[in-house]
């Protein structure tokens, strides 16, 4: 199972001022990463530099070194212009343009889950179900699409 990073899990990462979120976050980045099923939308590593060097005024080496890090591990896929159809026709779906534009890549790059805040939790448009991993009911399949790593001697 594929799972992409929506922008606003990357910025609770990285905010520390975003409460419960942002260690929830850190965690759930840290099992895409070692689950070995992520990967980002060029996308979202762009709307996240932009917020975080903006709004939140972190410095810019700093949001770097966190997108490197991610890239790292993960890998990218960019919008290709057949994205841009289908992101008008997702748009016509209730969802906003750049919104949509994601969910054109990732549906398109094979993604089955994009884990984020700003879609309708548990809408599937495509291939693609939208899932809010801050909400309780998701747990269980969280824990199914992300299992932890097992860890030595156990």
């Amino acid at each position: 199972m594929t799972v992409a990073l929506d922008t606003n899990i990357l910025i609770y990462a990285i905010d520390t001022a975003a409460g419960p979120r942002h260690a929830s976050a850190g965690a759930l980045i840290e099992r895409v990463l070692l689950g070995g099923r992520g990967l980002l939308i060029l996308q979202t590593m762009t709307e996240f530099y932009s917020v975080a060097t903006g709004k939140l005024g972190i410095r810019s080496g700093d949001a770097l070194l966190f997108l490197d890090e991610l890239r790292a591990v993960l890998a990218v896929h960019a919008a290709e212009e057949r994205d841009f159809d289908r992101a008008t026709r997702g748009e016509q779906r209730g969802l906003s343009f750049w919104d949509a534009l994601i969910w054109a890549t990732a549906d398109r790059v094979g993604v089955q889950y994009l884990l984020t805040e700003d879609f309708q939790d548990g809408q599937v448009l495509g291939g693609v179900t939208f899932v809010d991993p801050f909400e309780n009911h998701n747990r269980a399949l969280l824990s199914r699409i992300l299992p932890l790593p097992a860890r030595p001697g156990r």
